[in-house]
């Protein structure tokens, strides 16, 4: 098969395996007893906190482990209401439905959510975010980069508009699709908060983080125990934490080398598409987002019509967002920055990794004509 959704998630890198597998046959112990299983597991914690803190341009004392993305997304969003004033949130309308389902429930228990609006080009305006902040959030949220569209925000511009209309609402970011796919400093962005998943990285599924700024109080969502200094009770993965400090540390060390190839690798394909077939658009900014992230309409098709045949052809790639295949209905994203029904009905995400080649982007052109005429006889 032919990989082309690394958006969804990332094969597993060698050295993370090996370190995986290590962990687990050494490092047995539980990492809250104080002998010396227990103590040699902790290390192993502690030194990869410490790996995705550099990663990530935080302090070891500002990551909290979690069980993914999501978690670190409710924990935020849900974290800080009680102890901070007010019950407003904001957020954009093209968030991970991690993002948007949370505050749906937050709503549900008595907040006032804002959704602000984002145009054709996918990027989140700074003053318009600023708008919609008042004397009563408590919260502002919008992803650094877009999971479907690829779109890279400007989270340090939103951050100073935010704080210059009220230095008291914090400002989270889901990162889950930054690290790895560009420089990522929460400190210059300015952030208090932000989230980040392990498997979008070439690390194991089920192990995330929540980068908390010094000085910020949330109240955890999982008691029992108080791990990760009371902010989420549970015994911690040691080793799928342990992969995860190997897979920040190698992309953090790779994500410029990594961005050049994959820009090369999306021209090739772009080119390739628009060839094949003429009146395919791109959604989306086609500069200001990822390298390595495609998402293209194809006029009288069915995205899951595509991923079917493209599947059989032996070509993975998504429609949409991967969190939502199955779902009938069209991207919200897609719906949010203006594109037609119909066109979004028929998108393709392509997104590439540090796994993709040429033959991988020639596999898949070398059927997509035929692919594309067989979807549109069959709308």
């Amino acid at each position: 098969m032919t990989y082309l959704d690394h958006a969804a998630s990332t094969p597993l890198l060698p050295e993370v395996a090996e370190a995986m597998l290590a962990s687990m046959k050494a490092e047995f112990g539980n990492p809250s007893s104080v002998h010396g299983y227990g103590r040699r597991a902790k290390q192993v914690v502690e030194d990869a906190r410490e790996k995705v803190a550099a990663a990530v341009g935080a302090l070891p004392a500002e990551i909290t482990f979690t069980g993914g993305g999501t978690e670190a997304d409710n924990l935020a969003l849900k974290g800080p209401f009680g102890l901070i004033p007010g019950r407003h949130v904001v957020v954009s309308a093209i968030e991970h439905r991690a993002v948007l389902d949370t505050v749906e429930w937050l709503e549900r228990q008595g907040a006032k959510v804002s959704a602000v609006a984002v145009g054709p080009e996918g990027i989140v305006d700074p003053l318009k975010v600023a708008a919609a902040v008042n004397s009563s959030t408590v919260i502002v949220s919008v992803m650094a980069v877009n999971n479907e569209i690829g779109t890279v925000q400007p989270i340090e511009e939103i951050v100073a508009a935010v704080k210059a209309v009220n230095p008291s609402t914090l400002v989270h970011t889901d990162a889950v699709q930054a690290l790895g796919n560009l420089p990522v400093d929460v400190k210059l962005w300015g952030v208090d908060l932000a989230s980040f998943a392990a498997h979008k990285l070439g690390g194991p599924k089920g192990v995330g983080a929540l980068f908390v700024r010094n000085g910020v109080r949330l109240t955890p969502l999982i008691h029992g125990g108080g791990h990760e200094r009371g902010l989420r009770s549970g015994t911690s993965n040691v080793a799928g934490i342990a992969g995860f400090g190997v897979a920040a540390e190698i992309a953090a060390r790779e994500v410029h080398a990594k961005s050049e190839a994959l820009l090369a690798l999306r021209a090739q394909l772009l080119d390739g598409i628009r060839r094949a077939v003429p009146d395919a658009g791109v959604n989306g900014d086609l500069t200001t987002r990822i390298p390595g992230n495609l998402n293209v309409s194809i006029p009288g098709t069915e995205g899951e019509t595509l991923l079917m045949l493209l599947d059989q052809a032996g070509i993975a790639c998504s429609s949409g967002s991967a969190c939502a295949s199955g779902a009938l209905d069209p991207s919200h994203v897609l719906l949010a920055i203006g594109t037609d029904r119909a066109l979004a009905v028929g998108s393709l995400r392509l997104s590439m990794g540090r796994a993709t080649t040429p033959d991988d982007v020639a596999s898949l052109l070398e059927v997509f004509p035929d692919i594309v005429g067989r979807a549109r006889r069959a709308a």
